[in-house]
């Protein structure tokens, strides 16, 4: 009976974890090019108290077995990487990729490289399209002294032109790049809408947006977040009910101990 007890515990306890995962995706709802995460879970080892197979008389055996388990816990967290809803802002340094496949590609100050599919580009004091956080984009995006910044323009292909002074032909400055990988899903996620490449990952894929199913990119647009309010408000509801499902099944075990320890008075 005891068992009951340590079982219910870790359905709590995953329950909890269930909540702090929606709580994240919640709070990062207006967060431009957050994912949203899913918890797996799995169920832990059992006790297999009659084996299946196991002989019954010399011509029969048993055919099911007794098998108890220990509970629940989480397996994985999954990012989801469908797109987001896209919305325009008119801002020349948006951009957005038309599909879920690509990622712009980040040097950290570090030197290493992370990913990301939060396109709000800006230009720096020393004229270079960088993030939020002021890292730089690669391959580099650098506005010469006498371009003129409100005429920059970027195509679906990615070729980025500005008008320079004294003339009116736009020239090409630079080619945004993007980044695709075998498995998206095991990108590790540090923050700052940022993702860094792991052994899970695989390895960086660059391409051309357009070309080889890489998406276009949309300038003057930003992609928002891929959280559903409504999902995400229903599996809160399913994760509260698991949690006080597995409270009260505490509860039962306890008030059975204790009728237990009343049976000699």
């Amino acid at each position: 009976m005891v068992r009951s007890l340590w079982t219910s515990a870790t359905g709590m306890i995953s329950q909890q974890f269930q909540i702090d995962t929606i709580a994240n995706n919640l709070a990062n709802v207006n967060t431009t090019g957050f994912k949203k995460s899913r918890v797996d879970f799995e169920d832990l080892i059992y006790q297999h108290e009659v084996l299946a197979g196991t002989p019954a008389t010399s011509v029969s055996e048993v055919p099911t077995g007794v098998n108890v388990g220990h509970g629940v816990k989480a397996a994985s967290t999954q990012k989801i990487f469908d797109i987001g809803s896209l919305q325009q802002t008119k801002h020349k340094f948006d951009m957005a990729v038309a599909n879920e496949v690509g990622f712009f590609k980040i040097q950290m100050p570090d030197g290493t490289f992370s990913y990301t599919r939060d396109g709000s580009f800006k230009i720096d004091s020393n004229r270079q399209m960088v993030t939020s956080s002021g890292y730089m984009l690669q391959p580099p995006i650098i506005l010469p002294e006498d371009a003129q910044a409100d005429t920059l323009s970027i195509s679906e292909q990615g070729d980025v032109r500005v008008t320079l002074a004294n003339s009116t032909t736009p020239t090409q400055i630079g080619q945004i790049e993007l980044y695709r990988f075998v498995n998206p899903a095991g990108l590790k996620p540090i923050g700052k809408n940022l993702f860094q490449e792991t052994p899970a990952s695989g390895n960086e894929l660059p391409g051309t947006p357009s070309q080889d199913g890489f998406g276009a990119v949309l300038q003057g647009f930003l992609e928002m977040s891929n959280v559903n309010l409504a999902e995400e408000m229903v599996s809160m509801i399913v994760a509260q009910r698991a949690y006080e499902s597995n409270s009260k099944a505490i509860q039962t075990t306890d008030s059975m101990l204790g009728t237990a320890i009343q049976l000699k008075r």
